[in-house]
């Protein structure tokens, strides 16, 4: 948890390709095209390809997909193109025998394959489990032999939201319901001495995924002694901003703790602007051995990683206690700061009434460095300087002073109601001598905590010192900052995604503060772009980035709901409409719905099991056909699709869940 080493576990084989055993990460993708169209799908494959796939999964959800992949599998290699193929299989049991018998690697979910799921409640007693595990081992046998004598490997995939009933019964919607369906597959794999198995937890909340993935590396430790290697995910993450930090935030805080033998990035996207992301979360791992010496080793976590539980801080004004976390927008690198900057921030002035408009991702403070403005502020927000600019400030009700830990230990004059305190944690230059300030800072009612780290290894670093709080029972509010010197868009948002997001995740941090190093922020304020060519200099500025990404960081944790949330899958071979035209357009109707959560999946296969804990949910159930959930439950079914973003709106109204949008 504060050392860094890759996750031991074991080798498979898929093809040419080894996973797992210290092995790199490998990337893959999913394609999008009908199955059947070969050529189509071969043409979609060569471009995942030769973006970096280096596993493509094709769905096969029933016998003529699954014996087509022979000719798109011929195809590819009469090209040139000889990367594993892995066939997506749900609900049918044949199509993956035919499949295991074509490509390198199939992929069942224990939740749907040959296991019942109908969303019934149903008590299961002991032998009646026991029998329908027996139930399972006989229809799921065949498959595992087929691919031991072919060499075929295959992933276990369990989706939180397509639990089956039985595990349901005894588990209920939980990440170690999501292990033991997974388990009970594993051990009768195990039992035919068939080890070429790869395994996944996939949840749409990157905190069920996390400790699902945890549960499950402690299961198999502690019933095989040993490992497989694990395929990582978040399904349904969405498209844009939203999915790449929900991804990153599940995914990279796994790697940060170095689990994970291969990922995949689930964007409603096409699936070849999938592997740069893949990419650049990998990327950051590829030479990190183990971690610096200077952070200390701890014997034992004084919290539990399997389970979601917020640090105990007390308040200092709007920050800490029970609390939502804070965001501080860093302006520091604007120059003579204006009303006019502040709309990058959610604060949007209007010289005519001479009021200000305030969104629901506005900042709460804003960090300027040594400028105190000369405008009056919006009512809510507040600003943090450094002490020799705070002591010019005549307004101590919105100025702030922050200081470095032994500038606050040796001040004559601080804040009265609320000082920031900025802490290096275990780096090399400062960390000795901060870690000493502990003691002096505990527990003062007036001090928030700043957590940053200059170590290569910041995120451990700084997650080191927050069990140094817990142990030494010191309950300030901690403000976590991040700095980024990354280049694109889309290595920022993992970035922060990842450091912060694995804290947040962890019940740390009290609040956020994102920033960069100058060349980062004259690099993005002159264009550049991220993976899918979309550029943010034109019409946004790096702050309005900055400022949403921390917004966005927060959403995706569950630590602060500030929009909409969308639940929406990467398409694939079944999807029964244009899932990106429709998300679009679902989105420009609902975006301002804060705190509803909507799933918008293209076939029956991934809704409404996978929409797992949505409110409202938008699925393809024929041809140009649309039926509407409320949680799991059908509300309207088979609805003509040009009419269903209409009835999504009508069935929002009547479940109370509709407010008109403000122009």
């Amino acid at each position: 948890m504060t050392q860094y080493s890759r996750l031991a576990t074991r080798e498979v084989k898929v093809g040419d390709l080894l996973l797992g055993n210290f092995h790199p990460i490998r990337l893959q993708t999913m394609t999008t095209t009908d199955t059947l169209n070969t050529l189509a799908t071969v043409e979609q494959s060569i471009r995942c390809i030769e973006a970096g796939a280096e596993l493509v999964r094709i769905t096969a959800p029933s016998r003529n997909e699954a014996e087509n992949l022979l000719n798109i599998k011929n195809e590819l290699r009469k090209r040139g193109y000889h990367t594993p193929l892995v066939a997506d299989i749900h609900f049918t049991p044949n199509a993956a025998e035919i499949a295991a018998r074509i490509v390198e690697k199939v992929r069942v979910n224990p939740g749907n394959y040959v296991d019942k799921k109908k969303f019934e409640q149903i008590d299961y007693t002991d032998a009646e489990y026991l029998e329908e595990i027996e139930r399972i081992r006989e229809r799921f046998t065949p498959l595992v032999r087929i691919c031991k004598e072919y060499g075929t490997a295959m992933r276990i995939g369990t989706n939180h939201g397509s639990l089956s009933d039985r595990i349901m019964s005894r588990y209920g919607d939980t990440p170690m319901g999501m292990v033991e369906s997974a388990m009970e597959f594993l051990r009768i794999a195990r039992s035919e001495t068939y080890h070429n198995i790869v395994l996944s937890m996939k949840a749409s909340n990157p905190q069920v995924m996390v400790q699902a993935y945890r549960l499950l590396i402690q299961q198999m430790d502690a019933e095989f002694g040993e490992c497989y290697p694990l395929h990582l995910g978040v399904t349904e993450a969405g498209d844009g901003e939203d999915g790449r930090v929900k991804s990153a935030a599940g995914i990279g805080t796994l790697l940060e703790d170095g689990i994970g033998d291969t990922v995949r990035v689930s964007l409603t996207e096409d699936p070849e602007f999938e592997i740069p992301v893949c990419r650049d979360l990998v990327k950051r791992y590829t030479d990190r051995r183990s971690t610096a010496t200077s952070i200390p080793v701890v014997d034992k976590i004084p919290y539990s990683p399997f389970t979601y539980q917020r640090r105990e801080s007390f308040a200092v004004s709007n920050i800490g206690g029970k609390q939502v976390p804070v965001v501080v927008a860093d302006m520091s690198k604007v120059d003579a700061i204006t009303p006019a900057h502040l709309q990058g921030i959610g604060y949007t002035y209007d010289a005519v009434t001479d009021k200000w408009n305030i969104s629901d991702a506005a900042a709460d403070y804003i960090f300027t460095g040594h400028q105190v403005l000369d405008f009056a502020l919006p009512g809510t927000l507040k600003v943090l300087v450094y002490p020799a600019t705070w002591a010019t400030a005549d307004d101590r009700e919105k100025y702030f002073p922050i200081f470095d830990a032994s500038g606050y230990v040796s001040a004559e004059e601080k804040s009265d109601t609320l000082n920031f305190v900025m802490l290096d944690c275990f780096s090399d230059e400062t960390s000795i001598n901060d870690f000493t300030y502990l003691d002096e800072l505990a527990n003062d009612t007036k001090v928030v905590l700043c957590f940053s780290s200059k170590n290569p290894h910041a995120m451990p670093a700084v997650r080191r010192m927050f069990l140094e709080l817990m142990n030494r029972k010191i309950q300030n509010p901690v403000i976590l900052i991040t700095d980024s010197n990354w280049q694109t868009t889309d290595e920022h948002l993992i970035h922060y995604s990842t450091e912060c997001g694995a804290l947040f995740l962890d019940g740390f941090g009290d609040g956020i503060c994102l920033g960069m190093t100058p060349d980062s922020y004259q690099a993005l304020a002159k264009g550049k772009q991220d993976t899918s060519g979309r550029n943010y200099s034109s019409n946004t500025s790096v702050e309005q980035f900055i400022n949403a990404t921390a917004f966005t960081i927060l959403q995706a944790t569950r630590t602060r709901i500030s929009k909409t949330e969308y639940i929406s899958c990467p398409s694939c071979g079944r999807t029964l409409f244009d899932l990106q035209e429709t998300t679009a357009r679902i989105r420009s109707v609902t975006n301002h719905l804060k705190g509803v959560k909507i799933a918008i999946m293209g076939c029956i296969v991934n809704g409404p099991g996978e929409m797992a804990d949505a409110d409202f949910g938008y699925v393809g159930s024929g041809p140009g056909k649309i039926t509407l959930y409320k949680g799991k439950d059908i509300m309207k079914r088979n609805i003509d699709s040009e009419i269903a973003v209409a009835e999504l709106i009508n069935l929002l109204k009547e479940n109370d869940a509709w407010i008109e949008p403000v122009n």
